[in-house]
């Protein structure tokens, strides 16, 4: 996969934040933000500025029962192309099935037929796609009660059929690990992160016991934990911090950059 470096998602209310930003690498921006023939000038700008800028999609839905859109990858595709970008990356989810659009990235149901048709929809993702593509684990709110696999087992028998990119999102870990229970270190044990692509961090809130990953606070120290922990065993291509309302002030920004690097640098580090 590319080296990319430190990266912020580019959101249209930090396009001049952004522009005037050091320390940036890379950037992410929603496929469904934008129009492959009309990019928004900030992008343009970047862009000239040498800045990698990777279209994530959140509504592809290759966890669904049908195949992908056809429409939807000729965008994915389209916005690659535009961009030069050096992947695509989605969500393994769930998002709509029988026309009926569920709202949500929802968890796949992790059983070995759910696992064939999931395969086959990311081969055909990819057959679409000008470059490599890259799937993002999620925040799950609730677990299949037939599940044969954990998310960590299912991700990486899907990576050894289809050679497809990880995504892994630090902060989607720690919500599945405080909502359901599940250990975020034990899946980063078991993921293959040989086949790492780039890393989400994200900040969220709790309120009544749940973990909400709204991406509208600072990362939580569990969450950069989690980051360090992920760096003791793989070096990622590139780390990604999301941000997608109350946006905060340039200064907090740039902070919440300088706390990811320190996470990062702490790999292995006993403290």
């Amino acid at each position: 996969m590319a080296e990319l470096g430190l990266g912020i998602g580019w959101r249209s209310e930090l396009d001049l934040t952004i522009e005037r930003m050091d320390g940036v690498d890379f950037l992410e921006v929603v496929a469904e933000n934008i129009r492959p023939a009309r990019l928004p000038e900030s992008l343009r700008v970047l862009r000239e500025r040498g800045l990698p800028v990777i279209p994530h999609g959140v509504s592809l839905g290759v966890g669904d029962a049908e195949p992908p859109s056809p429409a939807r990858l000729a965008h994915l595709a389209a916005c690659a192309q535009a961009l030069d970008a050096p992947l695509v990356s989605e969500h393994l989810a769930f998002v709509r099935g029988g026309g009926v659009e569920a709202g949500h990235l929802l968890p796949v149901p992790r059983t070995r037929e759910s696992l064939r048709v999931v395969t086959e929809n990311v081969r055909r993702a990819q057959d679409a796609l000008p470059v490599p593509l890259a799937l993002e684990n999620v925040a799950a709110i609730f677990g299949w009660p037939d599940d044969e696999l954990t998310e960590a087992e299912f991700l990486a028998e899907l990576v050894a059929a289809t050679g497809v990119g990880l995504l892994i999102d630090v902060a989607n870990l720690y919500t599945n690990q405080v909502n359901l229970g599940l250990p975020a270190v034990a899946a980063l044990d078991a993921l293959p992160l040989e086949h790492l692509a780039y890393v989400h961090v994200a900040g969220g809130y709790e309120h009544g016991g749940i973990w909400h990953d709204t991406h509208t606070k600072v990362a939580p120290r569990p969450v950069l934990d989690l980051l360090s922990e992920l760096c003791a065993r793989a070096t990622p291509p590139g780390v990604l911090l999301e941000w997608d309302d109350d946006y905060p002030s340039d200064a907090v920004l740039a902070t919440e950059l300088s706390r990811i690097r320190a996470a990062m640098s702490l790999a292995g580090d006993p403290r």
